[in-house]
């Protein structure tokens, strides 16, 4: 059934606001997947703060010129799902890497981060880093590690006063 011209402007609407907000956002085909597959992919983004959206080329194409991005979308192949990612700018391309790796016809063209276009291979080094939880764990614990290296120094010279103070007890008992 084709959409009447207020369903497209709502599409591009949206498409637009998504783009504007997103953190990231991945370009991929998703054609020759299963509905399942498809609503898989879908609820795994969902959890994680991700919108997944398809609608023709030409409409994201007029979508990302509203957002001011200077992408041209009907250069890929197939059909393109747009996932956009919220609140991570690796969360989107580390799920769909993910799902590509157990989908072989799954392929991402490309994507926006900082509103500029990236491509696969960006896209793809982007997936391989750590998400923002785990960078900030990392920085916690390089701060923390001084802290608890003094009192580990701390605690080792009390320790010695203990095992010194023992030992010159049992030698005058002795």
């Amino acid at each position: 059934m084709a959409k009447t011209k207020q369903q497209k402007k709502d599409t591009i609407e949206v498409l637009a606001t998504g783009f504007k907000n997103s953190k990231s956002v991945v370009f991929a085909n998703f054609q020759g997947l299963s509905v399942s597959d498809m609503e898989n992919l879908r609820n795994k983004c969902r959890e994680n703060n991700i919108d997944v959206l398809v609608a023709k080329k030409t409409l994201v194409k007029l979508a990302l010129k509203e957002a001011g991005l200077e992408v041209d979308p009907t250069n890929f192949e197939g059909g393109v799902a747009t996932f956009i990612g919220k609140e991570d700018e690796v969360a989107a391309a580390k799920q769909v890497n993910m799902f590509a790796k157990e989908h072989d016809m799954v392929k991402m063209f490309g994507g926006i981060l900082e509103g500029k276009f990236v491509d696969e291979q960006m896209v793809k080094s982007l997936a391989n880093l750590p998400t923002k939880e785990e960078l900030l764990a990392r920085v916690v614990g390089s701060i923390n590690a001084p802290v608890s290296g003094f009192v580990n120094v701390l605690a080792g010279n009390l320790r010695n006063l203990v095992y010194v103070l023992s030992a010159v007890k049992e030698a005058k008992e002795a």
